[in-house]
């Protein structure tokens, strides 16, 4: 068994360069040992454990669907919304919601408070994650993000 205490673990801060995107994270399954983008095919875990914090009125990550991987999501405080492709629901403290691949999503902090969740990411070998936004792919493991050429992550984005 390994044992973490989250607390004891330091926020990583990612923004985007227009700051519409923001998001504070803490990674931990690589703090109990797992490999960055690597399951157990790779000697890592199965799965990916996050903790994130959006502040108010920014939003994680741009709209995004991944081909393979699946994404659980637990509302831990704040309040915030999710978009997909049906619209943009509330989403609150003890929801819980499982995004399949294929489907678009993205949260936002509605509130004027730390927007907190647990991420929860199967480790596909491979998956290609698409924009609908801003037309892009992104490619993993290689991190390369295309536009039939490779391109800056938040271009088009902001």
């Amino acid at each position: 068994m390994t044992r973490i205490q989250s607390e004891d673990l330091t926020w990583t801060a990612q923004s985007s360069p227009g700051g519409a995107f923001a998001v504070m994270r803490r990674a931990l399954s690589q703090a109990a040992g797992g490999v960055k983008d690597t399951g157990a095919w790779g000697g890592g875990h199965p799965f990916d454990v996050e903790m994130h914090s959006i502040p108010p009125g920014k939003s994680n990550f741009p709209f995004h669907e991944h081909a393979a991987q699946w994404e659980a999501y637990y509302i831990l405080s704040g309040s915030g919304q999710v978009r997909t492709p049906a619209g943009r629901q509330p989403v609150i403290a003890g929801d819980y919601l499982v995004i399949p691949p294929g489907e678009a999503h993205q949260f936002t902090n509605t509130g004027d408070e730390e927007f907190v969740f647990l991420v929860i990411a199967d480790h596909p070998q491979a998956d290609v994650i698409h924009y609908p936004d801003s037309g892009k792919w992104l490619v993993k493991p290689q991190k390369k993000v295309f536009e039939m050429q490779e391109v800056d992550y938040f271009k088009g984005e902001e």
